[in-house]
């Protein structure tokens, strides 16, 4: 996972709402386990990461046979359960909600993460990251699986993993740093283009990893040169209008041998006429960064040296 250090434009606003249900006979345990789990990864997650500005949970409180209502749902759920008496019982909707509202702070923009997990389903690790005004920057991850799962987060050359429990969601928050300060508001992929070459392997195996897949924010698909790396193979960027980047970082996502040997980085306003390099780099891992100090519209990626293994981009952040 690796935080964008991008500028963008503002987007439209947008909420998500959504009340919790269960089975007439599901036990408790259950009710909350799966509660948790569908509003982490749909939710507190998912529709953050899909620009809704906003997530409301409803009903704010229920008793304890999921009422009053007239008519409407009688196996609802609300985020905290009142009764019997004066008993207040927090729901795991209380949980989810409280991993965004207690960290994330009014004014938070978010910012570019990888994120391997779906809206689906697919029992992987799936998060969203914000920077809060005050600079400090808040991670929130989600293990789909039923197993413990590891995971490691880099940022401006620090980095730390962490295994979490099956099911289970956590916060992770760090103050700011000197070299933050050209973290912004991540790029809008809706408004990105991308062209690569090879444009897409021609081995069977990967017909799929079109220029699209690498600036999809989508780290389970990718674009790959589906051969041995050779000086020349390139992946350009377009970043639509309005939009500007400060630093680009490549992520191989899980092909962690995948990145580039030697690159040059150029830029260009109408992707037509090209600058000169104004960087030049040697990958090393996973996540490849790279300034791009006055960058115009598009950039381009070339590569300068051959290697035997593949050139894969999973997501530029």
């Amino acid at each position: 996972m690796a935080s964008n250090r991008v500028a963008s434009g503002n987007h439209a606003d947008s909420e998500a709402e959504c009340s919790g249900s269960h089975g007439p006979t599901d036990p408790p345990a259950q009710i909350f386990s799966d509660t948790l789990k569908f509003d982490a990864r749909t939710l507190e997650v998912g529709v953050t990461r899909n620009w809704a500005r906003s997530v409301d949970n409803w009903n704010l409180a229920l008793d304890p046979s999921g009422g009053p209502h007239l008519g409407g749902c009688g196996t609802c759920t609300g985020v905290i359960t009142v009764g019997p008496g004066q008993t207040v019982s927090r729901n795991a909707e209380y949980y989810a909600l409280g991993h965004l509202s207690r960290f994330v702070r009014p004014g938070a923009a978010r910012i570019g993460s990888t994120s391997f997990g779906t809206t689906g389903w697919n029992g992987q690790i799936t998060d969203v990251a914000f920077r809060n005004p005050d600079g400090t920057t808040v991670l929130v991850a989600h293990n789909e699986n039923d197993n413990p799962q590891t995971f490691g987060v880099t940022m401006n050359g620090l980095s730390f993993t962490r295994t979490l429990p099956g099911g289970s969601l956590a916060t992770f928050t760090w103050p700011s740093l000197a070299a933050d300060e050209h973290i912004g508001p991540t790029l809008d992929p809706a408004r990105m283009s991308a062209t690569a070459s090879p444009a897409a392997p021609t081995n069977p195996c990967c017909t799929g990893d079109v220029a699209a897949s690498a600036i999809d924010e989508d780290a389970t698909t990718r674009w790959s040169t589906g051969q041995a790396q050779a000086a020349g193979q390139y992946l350009q960027i377009g970043l639509g209008a309005g939009q500007r980047a400060h630093q680009l970082t490549l992520d191989t996502g899980t092909s962690t041998g995948d990145y580039p040997r030697a690159f040059v980085v150029t830029t260009s306003q109408d992707g037509v006429h090209w600058s000169s390099p104004i960087a030049r780099g040697r990958g090393s891992g996973q996540l490849t960064t790279v300034d791009v100090p006055g960058a115009g519209r598009f950039i381009l990626v070339t590569l300068t040296e051959a290697s035997s293994s593949w050139w894969s981009v999973a997501a530029p952040a």
